[in-house]
């Protein structure tokens, strides 16, 4: 669907794309994508918190059994069941836990794809209030004449102003670079 230039067509190469574009009509077909995709981030989220965890699912020293009940008690304990525990376990299984954060990136593209979503990737200096953020989402909202999704990243480097990455578009408005720009100028100047 998604695979032939889209968007989310190089996010679903490879086996991290079967996965997710598998576990995607499964839970298309049985019309729970959205809970998917809570469970999956919420998965994620566990992935990014826990160095332990993602030492676990990177790492081939680990034999399938103990990554399959490793992975069975942390889904047991954050409550993730259903297709997306079923989907993690059976990642397990068949050792490919270390192409699982590829495989719900993958899944997310898909979901953005399905729902007409453009994602957009905003860089800032410092996390916006809530009000900023919704300004920058309606603007985006406005040029991509779409859903956004945010994804936003704080790089202090900036030092103020925002980098927006949209499909292929991007603008730098940053501090950063306009500073680099007058100190070039300034060096052509002598």
């Amino acid at each position: 669907m998604a695979q032939n230039g889209t968007e989310a067509g190089p996010l679903v190469a490879g086996v991290a794309g079967r996965y997710a574009s598998a576990l995607f009509e499964l839970a298309r077909d049985e019309r729970q994508v959205d809970t998917v995709a809570e469970n999956l981030d919420r998965f994620d989220a566990l992935l990014k918190e826990s160095a332990d965890l993602s030492r676990l699912v990177k790492s081939p020293v680990f034999s399938g059994e103990q990554q399959a009940a490793a992975i069975g008690a942390v889904l047991d304990k954050a409550g993730i069941n259903g297709l997306a525990g079923n989907f993690i376990r059976l990642a397990a299984a068949n050792r490919r836990l270390f192409a699982l954060p590829d495989m719900i990136r993958a899944f997310r593209a898909l979901v953005r794809a399905s729902k007409g979503i453009v994602r957009a990737e905003v860089r800032v200096a410092e996390k916006p209030s809530d009000a900023v953020l919704e300004e920058i989402k309606s603007s985006l909202r406005d040029v991509a004449k779409s859903e956004i999704d945010i994804e936003l990243h704080v790089d202090p480097s900036l030092i103020g102003g925002l980098v927006v990455k949209l499909g292929s578009r991007m603008v730098d408005a940053s501090l950063r670079t306009k500073l680099n720009g007058i100190r070039l100028a300034m060096r052509e100047a002598r």
